[in-house]
């Protein structure tokens, strides 16, 4: 199964603070906007996105359709083919995506620790 670009989905506090105490680690802003409490910052192939008041708790997120540098890769799962093999291995889902839509969309689980995982397709 091909999940795409992986990064993980911060909830930060502070925006301001946790862009300045990662940029110490050597991330740069990739994309986001500030000014609407979310960045997305990079460090060589190392994603992470700093989310301010837009969700609880930290979640491991996954991009199909894009690699690294959110760039559309030529083949790729789409988020429903990749719904539809988890819940025939008996993954719960949070959320789900209509089955009879096409393009962006979105499904959430959780695993067995409590982690979130968002798999989140743009294109």
């Amino acid at each position: 199964m091909k999940l795409g670009a992986f990064s993980i989905s911060l909830a930060v506090k502070d925006i301001v603070a946790s862009r300045d105490f990662y940029e110490k680690f050597g991330f740069t802003v990739f994309g986001g906007n500030q000014a609407q409490n979310w960045l997305i910052m990079k460090n060589e192939g190392t994603l992470i996105g700093l989310f301010q008041g837009m969700f609880e708790g930290n979640m491991l997120t996954f991009n199909p359709g894009w690699d690294s540098n959110a760039k559309n890769l030529d083949a790729f799962d789409d988020v429903r083919e990749i719904q539809r093999h988890l819940k025939s291995h008996g993954v719960q889902l949070s959320t789900e995506v209509d089955e009879n839509t096409t393009g962006p969309a979105s499904l959430t689980t959780t695993d067995p620790d409590g982690n979130q995982i968002l798999i989140d397709q743009h294109r």
